[in-house]
């Protein structure tokens, strides 16, 4: 099965031969994949070197001339090294562009802490108006990816991991959906951590939430499966945990409930190893979630 950046190029490409307002802006990074692409549109495909405040700079101003902007590279280079560009440049001047990012928390661990960042979607909290999309399968980056283009003049990100689930759902940029229904809690799964949640959860009568766009938070669904089982909540997420933890609490804020957030830890770890001994190390493998996600619900929730 091809990974979801295997999928990135041709889509985007698709979108640049249908959408003359779509550009691309490239940091060396993916340059190799948008070079054919390139001879067709050597105007809406830039590559602006290995100088990652200006490939956001450069998006913001493509942006300014009523393009819509797809700006690409690794996580930790798209969102924690150029973050004023992307707060001024893009937010204070009210623009609108799609960053897609590759590597996620730990995607290449050989490339070491430099090429991680567990911190992306908890940096970009810190701003207003931000779509978030995460999602599980190439099928759903697919989806995402096209949804945030033809989103006019939003602020959208992408992030694209290499872990993935089995088979991709029918998701629509918006809303959780609901995979498993219980009575004991709910667990919601984000992105590429539903295969190993439902492993997880097996025999366990929860309800889980299925969540590909974290921001805007589905606050309608959550609410909604809290009324028919316990209000208490398991976020399972694939990048700095708790992140979504005040968003759970402002979505139940009149409800009495309790919440755990799991997801990469703090500590850095520092043998580079690989994607599953990381997945591992963070607590993030079936058999630890199923661990701690019994022991937060206790008894009740075993069938």
């Amino acid at each position: 099965m091809d990974t979801m950046r295997d999928r990135f190029a041709p889509v985007v490409s698709r979108l640049l031969d249908e959408d003359p307002r779509v550009a691309v802006v490239l940091a060396e990074i993916g340059m190799a994949d948008f070079e054919e692409v390139r001879r067709r549109h050597p105007d809406r495909v830039i590559n602006v070197g290995i100088r990652e405040q200006l490939l956001v700079g450069a998006g913001a101003g493509l942006a300014l001339t009523g393009l819509r902007p797809v700006v690409h590279t690794f996580a930790s280079f798209l969102v924690e090294r150029p973050f004023e560009q992307i707060k001024l440049d893009l937010g204070h001047q009210g623009l609108g562009a799609v960053l897609v990012s590759a590597a996620a928390s730990f995607d290449w661990p050989a490339g070491g802490y430099t090429h991680m960042s567990p911190g992306d979607v908890a940096v970009l909290d810190t701003l207003d108006g931000w779509t978030v999309h995460v999602p599980g399968h190439p099928d759903e980056a697919e989806t995402l990816l096209r949804h945030a283009v033809a989103a006019d003049d939003d602020k959208m990100y992408v992030r694209l991991s290499t872990q993935s689930n089995d088979r991709a759902l029918p998701v629509d940029g918006t809303r959780f959906l609901t995979v498993r229904e219980g009575r004991a809690g709910v667990v919601v799964a984000v992105g590429p951590l539903l295969g190993p949640v439902l492993a997880a959860t097996e025999g366990l009568d929860v309800t889980v939430l299925y969540a590909t766009t974290v921001r805007p938070f589905d606050a309608v669904t959550l609410r909604h499966a809290t009324e028919g089982a316990s209000p208490d909540v398991v976020l399972v997420e694939p990048y700095l945990a708790g992140t979504s933890v005040s968003a759970v609490n402002d979505a139940l804020v009149d409800v009495p409930h309790r919440v755990l957030g799991l997801g990469v830890g703090r500590r850095e770890l520092r043998r580079y190893g690989l994607v599953e001994e990381h997945v591992a190390a963070h607590g993030l493998d079936a058999r630890s979630l199923r661990e701690r996600i019994d022991g937060f619900l206790g008894v009740r929730a075993r069938v």
